[in-house]
């Protein structure tokens, strides 16, 4: 069984991160925790062997995490799964030891892909003797970095995803599925399908607004803005 400590500052976040990880066969979560501090103080005290962790902490970075863990002799293995895009962030965490980049939001097909990689790519590295040349190596490698297809439904696209998440990003006052299509230019129905899509991965909350007349409308909030 592959142990699983899963570090993310948002509680709901955090929360369908172990639901997901318990999904996946041959992994269990062995903590969950909110900060930098309480990773590295968890991994110094219970066996584990794989770290989800989240890069924009309340008191630290994540790759600071990271270097602090090989600064202590840790040999855990890290997937970062985070929001961070910047081409800074991707290098900074491969010199770090990162073995697989997670970018938010993504799908519980999506970890599941990542995990099921990890898991093979361990039971390739656990066998005893050598390799047998660099096509092994190099098969080993791609266990990890080959890049999966079909994680979003069908029909949606990163593009559209990425562009309605940075729209919540920016309010405040959370997002009406019209607001959102006035802001990325696709229509209210595309909206609310990346809304609802979003809210089902436990990324952002619905609230009904009471106006003056008529039901109630519903906006879509980012989970941290909800807590």
């Amino acid at each position: 069984m592959i142990r699983v400590l899963v570090v993310e500052d948002d509680q709901v976040a955090a929360e369908a991160h172990r639901t997901y990880v318990e999904r996946v066969p041959g992994f269990a979560v062995a903590g969950v925790v909110h900060s930098g501090a309480d990773a590295l103080r968890f991994c110094e005290r219970t066996p584990v062997d794989l770290v989800l962790l989240d890069f924009y902490l309340p008191d630290t970075h994540g790759l600071k995490v990271c270097r602090a863990l090989r600064a202590a002799g840790s040999t855990v293995d890290v997937i970062a799964v985070t929001s961070a895009r910047d081409l800074a962030a991707v290098r900074s965490a491969v010199s770090a030891g990162v073995v697989q980049y997670l970018l938010k939001p993504f799908t519980f097909a999506t970890l599941r892909d990542k995990l099921d990689r990890y898991a093979r790519f361990r039971r390739r590295v656990a066998r005893a003797g050598e390799v047998t040349g660099q096509a092994d190596v190099d098969a080993m490698l791609a266990t990890l970095r080959t890049p999966d297809r079909g994680s979003l439904p069908k029909g949606m696209s990163e593009e559209t995803l990425q562009a309605i998440t940075e729209a919540l990003a920016g309010a405040k006052e959370g997002l009406s599925a019209a607001s959102a299509a006035t802001l990325t230019g696709v229509s209210r129905v595309t909206a609310r399908r990346y809304l609802e899509y979003l809210a089902e991965q436990g990324l952002v909350r619905r609230r009904p607004h009471y106006g003056q007349v008529g039901r109630p409308e519903v906006r879509f909030y980012r989970a941290a803005a909800t807590e």
